[in-house]
């Protein structure tokens, strides 16, 4: 009894310091996309649109997951069409923010790479249709997964309380394989397309000389940093396989790995997009310190 005790202690602590990460990200996240929209030229420029369009899905990720995480750990049962909805938007901005880093990579290697074509292939136009791409190759396997629980599940499930996971979909052994190898293949178009950038960047970094060499190398860490941040999306996928396997040994134990790899793969690479465009990028960066410093003005 006091063990359990204990443990629910613990565990509690855990769930405050998450929710601390994640207020601070949020409130971080939206100072960012406040910034954004301050000045024309953010707005009208590709990367800088694709990095607003970052910000959002990490905004509304980190918020469903942490709801779910909440409902998780308090055991709240909630009714199927409710956990439905929380994890249409959490499968489908899943995806947004690494095919978003994607796209922004090949920005960067279209700028570097074929800088008179720049103009012409990141317009604003491109913009949009590169955000409707996204969110299109995003919806695909969230509508190949939802169409095989439909055929499966009954009328009646749907008004079934229940405790909103994930894991409640899948209705079939061979649903999980389809969902983790549909992930996979995206993941790797999305690694083999950023190697294929860095390749080519680091080529131009070392032809290129003076300004434009400080310049692509510049261009060249923030394909890498990209490419770090892909990296602990695409373990994320291997997290419930390593999670399920630890729960038949031990339950603390996967309490702990599970409440790690949240930190890690979930929290970790939705907060790594202000730090890469946001505090790197000196235009941006000016914009919003000068944005901060005229909010604490006025309230003074």
């Amino acid at each position: 009894m006091a063990a359990n005790i204990t443990t629910e202690y613990k565990m509690n602590d855990k769930i405050m310091l998450i929710q601390i990460f994640v207020v601070l990200f949020l409130c971080i996240n939206l100072l960012l996309i406040t910034t954004f929209f301050t000045k024309e030229f953010f707005y009208t420029t590709m990367r800088y649109v694709l990095f607003a369009v970052t910000l959002m899905s990490d905004c509304l990720f980190l918020f469903m997951s942490d709801i779910l995480l909440i409902l998780s750990y308090s055991r709240y049962t909630i009714q199927m069409w409710l956990c439905l909805i929380i994890y249409i938007v959490s499968s489908l901005y899943f995806f947004v923010t690494p095919l978003t880093l994607t796209a922004m990579t090949l920005e960067r290697y279209v700028a570097i790479c074929l800088p008179l074509r720049h103009g012409e292939l990141c317009s604003p136009r491109s913009a949009l249709h590169s955000i409707l791409m996204i969110h299109s190759l995003s919806s695909l396997p969230c509508i190949v997964f939802l169409s095989i629980f439909f055929a499966s599940a009954t009328y009646g499930s749907y008004t079934q309380g229940r405790i909103c996971s994930m894991e409640i979909f899948i209705l079939h052994t061979w649903q999980g394989h389809l969902r983790s190898a549909i992930s996979q293949f995206y993941f790797l178009i999305m690694c083999i397309t950023i190697v294929f950038s860095y390749v080519k960047i680091m080529r131009a970094a070392k032809a290129a000389s003076g300004e434009d060499k400080k310049s692509t190398w510049r261009g060249l860490r923030t394909v890498g940093l990209h490419a770090f941040q892909l990296l602990l999306c695409l373990i994320q996928l291997w997290c419930p396989f390593i999670e399920a396997a630890l729960l038949q040994i031990n339950l603390m134990l996967y309490i702990n790995v599970r409440f790690f790899n949240y930190i890690t793969f979930i929290l970790a690479p939705r907060c790594l997009s202000p730090l890469i465009y946001g505090l790197r990028d000196e235009l941006f960066f000016h914009a919003l310190k000068r944005f901060a410093l005229c909010g604490l003005r006025k309230k003074h």
